[in-house]
């Protein structure tokens, strides 16, 4: 756990990094490792995994704020060679330092025979990761899901004691249950007092004569089981849902584990996302534009109608207000923007072309009424589109 890269170093940004600065660096970098993309390279499986991980607390302001101060430290419980709590807070939580435990760190062993860390105190569960991909219209309306994981559980047969049905762990004598012993040491410097590991207990404080057959001692054991998963409406591509407690239970009656699911929203044909709004692009033809018409608009709730005006431009964005990708965890919806193209007849017949000139004569080159006025000593027309002299 000691080993862990910094986070900022994951993303590849600088401490200070803004939340949009970390969304884009996440994005990238979890497209960069992304197992779909990188099959059966397992390096790039473990990047990915320190991807989530890094943005899971960067993107958390309470987390960060702690990261930034304690580094690891302040947001994994299991971190580092502390005792059962960890370092789960800030140094205002109630949490105790035991300077025998520092030193040891260092130096190896207790320093005066300090008090140590207890090798049979709760230990939080390691957290899981799993992903799903959902339609476009089922990140927009929300859905359900299962994911299968491969997940530690209490051991049935024994509840966690890691004995035989009808034996109990007994108190190593050697150690007394603290999983560790003073050794002195004669030195140049005098006699000095370390500890070292319980070696008749291994370092957990108790001896199992008769393991149970089914965890063979562990107290654990490893289940594939079936979570069902809620996709809130409104999620985005690659947002990570943090299910808490769905991960590996913990030991010695510690908390369990999260399961973090990556969710993946296949692209749409019609519509596209900006943020909480949605696009998509209608085609009209020439007549339709300039006469105007009644449309039937494809939405997320199905066809509406809408009514294009006369004399739409091409490129013309029109919005229905509220039609669009319901804001996450939030009130409301974004709304569709539609973008209108016009298509220009290319095969005409002699009979089509001789109205369309006609049309030109009467309308102008420009395809636009025109208006005669009198200028300054000459005569112009002036169309939909600006002027233009005569």
């Amino acid at each position: 756990m000691a080993d862990k890269r910094d986070y900022y170093e994951v993303l590849g940004i600088q401490k200070g990094a803004s939340d949009d600065e970390i969304k884009k660096a996440y994005r990238k970098m979890a497209k960069k490792y992304h197992p779909d993309l990188n099959p059966g390279d397992k390096k790039a499986e473990e990047s990915f995994k320190e991807v989530n991980e890094a943005y899971e607390v960067l993107s958390d302001s309470t987390k960060k704020s702690r990261y930034d101060q304690f580094g690891h430290a302040g947001v994994d419980p299991n971190f580092g060679a502390g005792g059962a709590g960890g370092f789960g807070g800030g140094f205002g939580d109630g949490m105790e330092f035991d300077l025998g435990d520092i030193f040891g760190s260092f130096f190896g062993g207790g320093f005066g025979g300090g008090r140590q860390s207890n090798p049979n105190a709760p230990r939080r569960g390691e957290d899981l990761q799993s992903r799903v991909t959902v339609s476009f219209e089922e990140a927009a309306k929300g859905c359900k899901r299962t994911v299968e994981v491969n997940r530690i559980e209490t051991c049935p047969e024994c509840s966690g004691s890691g004995a035989q049905k009808g034996t109990n762990p007994t108190t190593c004598p050697e150690c007394n249950g603290r999983g560790q012993v003073n050794v002195q040491q004669r030195t140049p410097f005098g006699v000095m007092s370390t500890t070292r590991q319980c070696t008749r207990c291994g370092g957990k404080g108790k001896i199992i004569s008769s393991p149970c057959s089914k965890c063979h001692g562990n107290g654990r054991v490893s289940k594939r089981t079936t979570i069902e998963v809620n996709i809130p409406a409104g999620i985005d591509d690659r947002q990570v849902i943090n299910l808490r407690g769905e991960g590996n239970k913990g030991a010695n009656g510690g908390p369990s584990g999260d399961l973090k699911v990556a969710v993946f929203v296949n692209s749409h044909p019609f519509f596209e996302r900006e943020g909480f709004n949605v696009w998509c692009n209608i085609t009209v033809s020439f007549a339709q534009a300039v006469l105007g018409d009644s449309l039937l608009v494809e939405t997320l709730d199905g066809k509406v109608k809408y009514d294009l005006p006369a004399g739409t431009q091409p490129g013309k964005v029109f919005v229905l207000k509220g039609r669009g990708i319901p804001i996450l965890n939030g009130r409301g919806k974004g709304d569709q923007l539609i973008r209108i193209n016009v298509d220009v007849p290319k095969h005409l017949t002699a009979h089509q072309k001789e109205l369309i000139r006609q049309f030109q004569e009467e309308f102008g080159p420009n395809g636009n009424q025109a208006e005669t006025y009198k200028g300054s000593g000459a005569e112009e027309k002036k169309g939909f589109f600006g002027k233009r002299k005569k």
